[in-house]
């Protein structure tokens, strides 16, 4: 399992084991790693852990997040890549040799500075708020494949077969989220945005939601189905 090393000035302050679907860190105290440093923002960066993929989101902190010295947004972390926030460092470290998301082109990520281009068309506005954990509902046995198809928007209609491990879909800089494919089913997790996505009219936390047979997705204002085929 992957692991962050937090240290300042070569010393090792503490090993961070990543086993949640999101990690928050920065200088308040409802962080899961609190850095109480005036350089550090409230709320600075973030890791999202999915499958054996984790990526870092800069949450628009004040003084920025470096990985490897280099400025960055959004940036899938591979092993012994260093973060840095101010005088402190986080080292990545993973075991695994092979990324279970290699479907995602994680080059033309940070050629375009960490954003993935879209596997939808663009969207137009932002969903709505109001943080509200949706239930969880299991895959049938039965289930094949898992397609969305577009409900709203320029490509109503458009169909979708997710034979990739991560899709990403929504707008960067307004709101996006993955759906992952799993071994016991589909599971969609907000990666960036202020607002979470909405499935069924009920808006997600932070933590990965299943996602059920003809599940109603609104992701930056545009609605979609998910759905099985057998």
């Amino acid at each position: 399992m992957a692991k962050l090393i937090l240290s300042m000035d070569g010393l090792v302050l503490k090993e961070i084991v990543l086993n949640k679907e999101r990690l928050t860190i920065g200088r308040k105290p409802n962080n899961d790693i609190q850095i109480d440093n005036l350089a550090i923002s409230g709320e600075h960066a973030a890791v999202v852990t999915i499958l054996n993929d984790s990526f870092l989101e800069d949450l628009n902190s004040t003084n920025g997040t470096l990985v490897n010295g280099q400025p960055v947004k959004k940036y899938f972390l591979r092993n012994n890549d260093v973060v840095e926030l101010g005088k402190y460092k986080l080292k990545y470290m993973t075991d695994m040799s092979t990324s279970a998301s290699s479907d995602i082109d994680k080059a033309a990520m940070r050629r375009s500075g960490g954003r993935a281009d879209l596997l939808m068309s663009p969207m137009d506005s932002p969903a709505r708020s109001n943080v509200g954990a949706a239930p969880a509902t299991p895959q049938a046995p039965h289930v094949v494949a898992g397609f969305i198809q577009l409900l709203s928007g320029v490509n109503a209609g458009k169909e979708l077969e997710l034979t990739k491990t991560l899709t990403t879909l929504g707008k960067p800089g307004l709101q996006v989220a993955v759906i992952a494919k799993r071994p016991n089913g589909y599971f969609i997790t907000h990666v960036e945005g202020t607002q979470f996505p909405v499935v069924n009219g009920i808006q997600l936390d932070a933590q990965a939601r299943a996602l059920g047979d003809h599940d109603v997705i609104e992701i930056a204002g545009i609605k979609m189905e998910f759905f099985f085929k057998s």
